[in-house]
């Protein structure tokens, strides 16, 4: 079995450009270990036995990561997801982007203009956002959206495409998935955001 962090310490889970979600370890056995399924996914039913994806976290000064195969999905409490190592650890500079933040009001259009949403912002990274929507959302997979946020210290809009569309699992309403591609300006102010909101986490003890 490859060296992992301890459990408990933060892991993400790279499940597409710009789709990297936060997670944690849980368990290590012998040749699999097990992670805290991310509620921000597709349902677990997208997924199957045999999905390749790759893990990484971040000790001190550098940032480790690991190919990895799923090997389950469990569907009940705890929910977790198995995975087996398909290579070996290695350290990388290569850029992740990492989520954070929550409570920023959204507002939403559709590429076409029949379609106007406002919800709020659950999690959001360099190269996509979750946000939870009240009510049905009629949209799917690929769908253009223009989305408008306040982040932090001005107005951002973002040109980006809808991921994935869910029941949100602990509130009426939908979790609502979306990829972009974020100018540096925006980038940066991003990055600013998740900065913010991770010292303001860590300060109330939650991260």
């Amino acid at each position: 079995m490859v060296e992992l962090p301890a459990l408990g310490a933060p892991m993400f889970l790279v499940l597409g450009e710009g789709m990297n979600f936060r997670s944690r370890l849980e368990a290590v056995g012998e040749d699999t270990f097990e992670v805290a399924a991310p509620l921000e996914t597709a349902s677990p039913a997208e997924l199957h036995p045999g999905h390749e994806l790759e893990v990484f976290w971040v000790p001190p000064r550098t940032r480790v990561i690991l190919p990895c195969r799923l090997v389950a999905v469990r569907d009940g409490a705890p929910y977790r997801w198995t995975l087996a190592p398909a290579g070996e650890p290695q350290p990388s500079n290569r850029r992740e982007f990492v989520r954070g933040g929550a409570g920023a009001a959204v507002r939403l259009k559709s590429e076409t203009g029949d379609l106007a949403l406002e919800g709020r912002l659950l999690d959001i990274s360099e190269g996509g956002l979750r946000c939870w929507i009240p009510g049905g959302v009629k949209t799917e997979r690929g769908d253009g959206m223009t989305t408008v946020l306040w982040l932090g210290t001005e107005e951002a809009e973002l040109e980006g495409r809808v991921h994935s569309v869910r029941e949100a699992p602990d509130a009426p309403g939908q979790h609502l998935v979306l990829t972009f591609t974020a100018p540096e300006n925006v980038a940066r102010l991003i990055r600013q955001y998740i900065i913010a909101w991770e010292i303001g986490e860590r300060r109330a003890g939650r991260v």
